[in-house]
């Protein structure tokens, strides 16, 4: 790789992070003006229509027959669902908290991956999750006075089918590129979605400009953009750089939260964040040791 590529390729991943942590307080915005069904489905809308008209510019295959199943639950968990699922959790959830709970995510990827995909469960696997699912109930009891709250239930919910939605895609990623998996489940996830089609019209009617201004860039930037230059990075850069990448997304989303809406942390959800994400670290290294065996 010459140094022009590596520049470009680590400057498509600092892209990749400051887009998806802004996308958290972004979602704040947006869920105030929209609602939690008005902003999940414009997000994924927007989303699938700009990646669907860039599609042959970027050499996206039309998928095979035989993959539409796992397509569409790639569509229902990790775009329609994560979609609900977090935007309802951020009605009563902090930007910064949510950006933390959600980077359990890979936890519930790799034991979904030993559920489902027969994938080893060392005990670096365990210890990693035991001390990420710790980290996580320390962040939701810092949340103030609501303590443990069903929204904050609800973003750990949404970390479970992100999750599954990675365990998913990884059949996916062994016969497409990882633009082509997200162009895929994107569209399937907009029509997933489609319910909530009726009050997204009443929603969008009695909107505020930065509700909808605030939504046009969720689904333009962090989701179709994001996706694009997350592959380009990906293709271009060891897995465990662009994978370890991802932990700068909650100190990240803290720093733009504050800027943005004025959010400061508590002392113990910054705590318990990095309990969080020293659990996922100590995942990431069990991924490197299984690539260096193989």
């Amino acid at each position: 790789m010459s140094r022009s590529t590596g520049s470009r390729s680590f400057l498509a991943l600092a892209g990749v992070v400051v887009l998806w942590a802004s996308a958290f307080p972004a979602i704040r915005v947006g869920v105030d003006g929209l609602g939690v069904a008005g902003l999940s489905f414009l997000r994924l809308a927007i989303a699938a229509v700009a990646l669907t008209a860039v599609a042959p510019l970027l050499g996206v295959r039309r998928p095979r027959r035989s993959d539409l199943p796992l397509i569409a639950l790639a569509g229902a968990t990790g775009m329609t669902a994560y979609q609900v699922l977090l935007n309802w959790g951020e009605v009563h959830v902090s930007a910064g908290t949510a950006s933390m709970l959600i980077s359990i995510a890979p936890v519930f990827s790799l034991l979904l991956g030993r559920a489902f995909l027969s994938e080893a469960l060392t005990r670096l696997v365990i210890i990693g999750s035991g001390v990420a699912l710790g980290g996580c109930v320390v962040v939701a009891l810092g949340g103030g006075s609501t303590g443990f709250s069903l929204n904050a239930l609800a973003v750990l919910a949404a970390a479970v089918v992100q999750g599954a939605y990675h365990c998913v895609s990884k059949p996916l990623l062994l016969r497409y590129s990882g633009v082509e998996v997200a162009t895929y489940a994107m569209a399937a996830g907009t029509v997933f979605a489609l319910p909530l089609l009726p009050a997204t019209v009443g929603a969008v009617a009695s909107a505020s400009s930065a509700a909808l201004v605030s939504v046009a860039y969720l689904g333009l930037l962090p989701s179709a953009v994001g996706f694009v230059i997350w592959g380009y990075a990906v293709a271009r850069l060891p897995l465990a750089v662009s994978t370890g990448a991802l932990y700068l997304v909650p100190p990240v989303a803290l720093v733009v939260a504050f800027v943005w809406l004025s959010e400061v942390p508590h002392l113990l959800e910054v705590a318990g964040g990095a309990v969080v994400i020293s659990g996922v670290v100590l995942l990431n290294q069990r991924s490197r040791t299984t690539i260096q065996e193989e």
